[in-house]
């Protein structure tokens, strides 16, 4: 399908889906879905998409669905302290490294979603079926105000120099889903996986020597480049896109996008509570189905056109935003069952030595 045409057809179906999900929500939940119990979905996301997608979804079929919205930090500790009484039914993040944990404590439910995936897209998929990846974008790009700066960086080894010395910003990985996957690729790259933690703990002490700033999240970090706090921010490449997307460069800002090598590839992932009753497992799976289907990629591209969605699809002939440049050639592809289960000491070290 050419681009430029599909990315209007999905307009279409885009449009109409949102124009239903106007319904109130007691219409939505009375539709008819023949003799099947119908009980509210809990969907826990941090995805800027999240919600439209949920309301498109309860027009199509008539499941409602309660959205608890959050930084994918904060989500994970609410189903850590929920472990013996789960309160969700889905969870949608940035990075297969949190569900790969989430699988080996045996909290996720296998299902063989219903789509045509893309290389890209079935790169990711695991063999148990425990969580199904929904876009990607890469963690980290690196965004700087060339309005001040002319130094590029061509390695994260550079950003070690003078030259970057208390200019440098980046996102916490106890708040931020993207941060912990670009650690964890860094670690990856910079020792495999026998050295890897320890080769990233020593490039980290050796960037906060340097000056290092950790904020929050992706916003904070931009907030920080835009008001001269840092003059490069390593963040997701969807957050950075936008940014430049959005802003009309000034003598004072003017923002622009490199790719350091390697970048790691974080999709956009989604996975169901094994312990959700046998009415909202089955509806769970009606919802991963809508999102890849043509119909809820159309209304995931319109729910944070600046942000979030600004993803490179991983189903196939999907289209994307026109805003958004191409796949990157160079990326990494991390092991998800190596590097998930780290996920807690390395944050840990992480908040306790840098930030």
């Amino acid at each position: 399908m050419n681009a430029v045409k599909g990315l209007a057809t999905f307009g279409l179906l885009a449009a109409s889906v949102v124009a239903l999900a106007g319904c109130s929500a007691t219409a939505s939940a009375s539709t008819s879905t023949g003799s099947a119990a119908v009980e509210p979905l809990v969907l826990y996301a941090a995805e800027g998409y999240d919600s439209v997608t949920a309301k498109a979804f309860t027009a199509s079929t008539g499941i409602p669905v309660k959205v608890v919205d959050d930084s994918t930090g904060p989500l994970l500790t609410k189903i850590a302290a929920e472990r013996n009484n789960p309160q969700w039914s889905m969870l949608w993040v940035d990075g297969d490294t949190a569900f790969a944990a989430l699988d080996k404590q045996g909290q996720l439910l296998p299902y063989k979603a219903n789509a045509a995936f893309n290389t890209v897209g079935t790169s990711i998929l695991r063999s148990d079926n425990a969580y199904t990846p929904t876009g990607t974008t890469v963690m980290a790009a690196l965004i700087y105000n060339a309005a001040k700066v002319s130094k590029v960086p061509s390695s994260y080894q550079d950003l070690l120099g003078s030259d970057f010395t208390g200019k440098v910003g980046m996102n916490d990985p106890s708040q931020s889903g993207p941060t912990y996957p670009f650690i964890a690729g860094l670690m990856n790259q910079l020792g495999g996986q026998s050295g890897g933690v320890a080769a990233g703990e020593s490039y980290f002490t050796q960037l906060k020597a340097n000056g290092l700033k950790v904020f929050p999240t992706n916003g904070d970090t931009l907030h920080a480049l835009e008001t001269g706090q840092v003059d490069y921010g390593l963040i997701q490449s969807s957050a950075a896109t936008g940014e430049v997307v959005k802003t009309k460069p000034t003598a004072q800002f003017q923002p622009k996008i490199a790719y350091l090598p390697k970048s790691t590839l974080l999709p956009a992932v989604i996975g169901i509570d094994k312990g959700a009753d046998a009415v909202q497992q089955a509806e769970a799976k009606k919802f991963i189905d809508f999102a890849l289907s043509p119909a809820g990629q159309a209304v995931m591209l319109t729910g944070d056109p600046s942000g979030d969605s600004l993803f490179w699809p991983v189903v196939d002939k999907a289209p994307s935003l026109k805003d958004l440049p191409p796949f990157p050639t160079a990326y990494q592809k991390i092991d998800p069952a190596f590097w998930g289960p780290k996920q807690s000491d390395v944050v840990t070290w992480f908040d306790t030595n840098i930030k």
